[in-house]
């Protein structure tokens, strides 16, 4: 590394150090300790400045001027939470020694790195799980991730590009490690870089690297990882985590392989519309608008990652789904039980991450006494579940730890210090050999506390006394008016203003013996407290499966909090392909404003609802809510409505609201177009579509001519369930020719103050838009509102003879079904008839050719 600045003279010893640590982790921010701060030089000092908004200063040698940046040492861990949200990768360098006077330069050592995905300190830890992940290729797209803080290590191989952008969306991983052959597809990195946070490590993806680093973690090698592309990203995401925790990873204990095809499958597109975990509105970052801030009721951090779990993977298997609802439903009905599971609960520590810590060997006094106070906790729940049948079966897969329990309480104190090398940890009685020794630095002590007495009655000096300091250890301090009186075998150590301090050979001694002593202890603590952690860690799998039972306690008991407060039913399963919702509502919505329940019935034979009605008048609302409801009810909740009868979805895809692309090159209409195609290629018959708005991105009758065809092909090729917002009244005449379409309509009404929204969903189609009238709503200028009318008046006069005709046309044609050449030919003419329909007031030079 070069070290940006001015000047031509040598660079100064201190600034040499910092450029050969830079070097030797060239991909990392180095914060280099100097003193009580932590400092940047360079270009690394401008980053720094800039990500953190920090003054930039300059660092000044003889002949040389560089950029500098710091914080101080104390409040460091806010500034590193900082950075590893925003991407980077930091390594610390800790002086090693105390600075002296003299010139010699302090020895300084990187002593950590710090990633975003391989973070272990629970002070820069998010409650989520904290997904380190790698991507490469070989018969289609092998993903690892790994969650060093719990130890989860998981992977699946997909088989399409969007695929594996809604997998990674799903997990949300903090680090993504990409394979060579896609971190230089520049076409590839421009589109990933825009969606996930990239980092690049070349070393672990080669074969026999990456395998030699599974071998060594696993033994025998998981039969799950036979997949070439698999093994290399397992192979790199562990190489990497473990190149950056020098001490390994001993909470990595298996490999699961996941397969996503196994639960309903959910888009990034459909995620991200529903607001399952983040707000649409641009810059709110509130999660109390979405969903899971809705159900997040949890009391424990790994029930808040399990519930996350399940809103990204619903079930598709009735009996699984039944199990969770009569969970919940045992915790409906029981309001006393509930309430007292939720209290234990809220007084549970992260068992999870205790266990992780517990055996990567980094458990502190204070984990350990956390996890005693937890595991403690264990009978009481037992004894709450023991006589709730769906409960039962959850007490009984609780482990029993009483032993553990007791081990930590017998040998710790009640509230240990936070370092584990400074002593104060282990409990009197505990350990013999600790208890002599602190025995016999207690006899040293009692026997100076004597001095000061018997040395008074000696000398007859009234005010003796015996005092300590770091410097000079202990001594014996007397006033200016007594100095005649010290005997003259003590040694004096310092003089001050109006007294003296001395010493003597006896006190020297008993001294030396009282250091001794309690250096002894200091270590004999620590080795105890080392075989205390690793005793207990014998039992870290036990730990971490009554942190799995707890987890999906804390889900079961916040889903049935929710359906108690807000009021939600059991949703029931359906074997016909029956979907009825009466009374159904939007949980999201209904928390911030009044709500209006609808109802919603479908079936194979009625299964594409054309909905219309004016705009702000709920019709997205409307296709949110239903695709909501059937997502709870398949993560097993509790749901928003009197009453949801509902089949089993496979996927459920949604095309709601405008969105573009430009960074990608791709307009409204392209990415509406991109996420049309999708939906039809992978929806089945046991999907749910929601569709608003299709065909508005482009000329009117374009719109119309895709909308139908749309519509049509839903219908009659995949035959799924589809609720289809629309302004084109045209497609009100589907039902006509489509035998399980109808048309439904968001009910609206202009009155003598204006347009009243109803927000009800009614049988039959929309009379009007109201696009004119919602416009007024919205502050549109009375010239501008006068003219509109004008044109519109003048547009459907002009239209009225031929609209028959057109119609008749349009549905006489199956666009699905003719060729495309005919399909071409009849857009023309379409296009030919509707030339004249442009009204003459407009002025020919105003008019747009459709």
């Amino acid at each position: 590394m070069t070290l940006k600045g001015q000047g031509t003279g040598p660079l100064p010893p201190l600034l040499e150090q910092y450029v050969e640590l830079r070097d030797a982790y060239p991909d990392y921010l180095l914060l280099f300790q100097v003193g009580d701060f932590y400092e940047t030089f360079g270009e690394d000092a401008e980053r720094f400045s800039r990500a953190l908004n920090l003054t930039l200063t300059h660092k000044t040698a003889k002949d040389f001027v560089t950029p500098m940046a710091g914080v101080p040492v104390r409040s460091v861990d806010v500034h590193l939470e900082r950075l590893l949200k925003q991407g980077f990768r930091v390594a610390v360098a800790d002086q090693m020694e105390l600075a002296e006077e003299s010139d010699k330069l302090v020895q300084r050592e990187v002593t950590q790195l710090l990633t975003p995905g391989t973070v272990m300190r629970e002070n820069l830890l998010r409650p989520e799980a904290n997904y380190l992940a790698a991507l490469s290729t070989g018969d289609g797209y092998g993903l690892a991730l790994l969650d060093i803080s719990t130890g989860e290590f998981r992977g699946t191989v997909l088989y399409g590009k969007s695929a594996l952008y809604d997998e990674l969306f799903r997990f949300r991983p903090a680090e993504v490690l990409l394979a060579p052959e896609l971190y230089r597809n520049a076409e590839f990195l421009q589109e990933f870089q825009r969606r996930f946070p990239v980092m690049m490590s070349e070393e672990g993806f080669e074969g026999e690297v990456g395998k030699a680093a599974l071998e060594a973690q696993f033994t025998p090698l998981p039969a799950d990882l036979e997949h070439p592309a698999l093994m290399r990203s397992a192979g790199a995401v562990l190489t990497y985590a473990l190149r950056v925790q020098e001490n390994g990873l001993p909470q990595v204990r298996s490999f699961v392989r996941h397969d996503p095809s196994a639960f309903m499958q959910l888009s990034e597109a459909t995620l991200r519309t529903l607001e399952v975990y983040e707000p649409s509105s641009v810059g709110d970052r509130s999660e109390e608008r979405t969903l899971m801030g809705v159900l997040g009721l949890t009391r424990t951090a790994p029930g808040r990652r399990l519930l996350r779990a399940w809103l990204r993977h619903p079930l598709v298997e009735e009996a699984p789904l039944q199990a969770r609802l009569d969970a919940v439903e045992a915790l409906v009905r029981d309001g006393v039980l509930r309430t007292e599971v939720r209290k234990v609960l809220h007084r549970m520590h992260d068992l999870e991450r205790l266990a992780a810590r517990l055996l990567a060997g980094r458990a502190t006094a204070r984990d350990l006494s956390a996890l005693q106070r937890s595991l403690s906790l264990l009978p009481e729940l037992a004894g709450l579940l023991r006589g709730f049948g769906p409960l039962r079966v959850l007490s009984e897969r609780l482990p029993s730890l009483a032993e553990v329990t007791e081990g930590i309480a017998a040998a710790l104190v009640q509230d240990p210090p936070l370092k584990i090398t400074d002593g104060g940890l282990i409990r009197e009685g505990f350990d013999p050999e600790l208890d002599a020794l602190r025995h016999r630095a207690e006899e040293g002590r009692s026997w100076i506390a004597q001095l000061e007495a018997d040395e008074r009655a000696k000398t007859r000096i009234p005010n003796l006394k015996v005092g300590y300091n770091a410097v000079f250890g202990y001594y014996l301090e007397v006033t200016r008016p007594h100095y005649a009186l010290v005997p003259k075998d003590w040694r004096a150590l310092q003089t001050l203003k109006d007294r003296m301090r001395f010493s003597t050979p006896e006190l020297k001694e008993q001294e030396r013996k009282i250091l001794q002593a309690e250096t002894e202890a200091v270590k004999r603590e620590y080795a105890v407290f080392l075989e205390l952690r690793e005793q207990v860690a014998q039992a870290a799998d036990e730990v971490r499966q009554a942190a799995q039972v707890l987890a999906e306690l804390d889900v079961y008991a916040a889903l049935a909090e929710a359906a108690v407060e807000y009021g939600y039913s059991r949703p029931r399963f359906s074997r016909d392909g029956t979907l009825q919702i009466v009374a159904g509502r939007h949980p999201v919505v209904e928390r911030s404003s009044p709500f209006i329940p609808n109802d919603l019935s479908m079936s194979p034979a009625a299964r594409l609802l054309i909905l219309t009605g004016p705009n702000m008048a709920g019709k997205s609302t409307y296709l949110r809510q239903t695709a909501l409801i059937a997502l709870l009810a398949q993560v097993g909740s509790f749901v928003p409505a009197e009453l949801a009868t509902l089949p089993l979805f496979d996927r459920i895809y949604t095309r709601i609201g405008a969105s573009d692309d430009i960074a990608g090159g791709r307009s409204t209409f392209m990415v509406e177009m991109d996420e049309l195609a999708g939906i039809l290629q992978g929806a089945t018959p046991k999907s749910l579509v929601l569709l608003d708005e299709i065909g508005r991105g482009t000329s009117t009758y374009d719109g119309l001519a895709l909308a139908w065809a749309a519509c049509e092909y839903l219908h009659d090729q995949v035959r799924a369930y589809t609720l289809f917002a629309t302004h084109y009244f045209e497609l009100t005449a589907l039902p006509l020719r489509m035998p399980a379409a109808r048309n439904a309509h968001v009910a609206a009404k202009e009155e003598a103050g204006g347009l009243v929204f109803y927000h009800q969903v009614l049988p039959g189609p929309a009379s009007q838009s109201y696009g004119l009238e919602v416009a007024r709503l919205a502050g549109l200028p009375q010239a501008v509102l006068q003219r509109a009318r004008s044109v519109l008046e003048s547009l459907e006069a002009s239209q009225k003879g031929l609209s028959k005709e057109i119609l008749e046309e349009l549905l006489r044609l199956d666009l699905a079904r003719t060729s495309p050449l005919e399909a071409l030919l009849f857009l023309r003419r379409l296009q030919d008839q509707l030339r004249g329909l442009a009204p003459l007031e407009l002025g020919a030079d105003r008019v747009s050719q459709p």
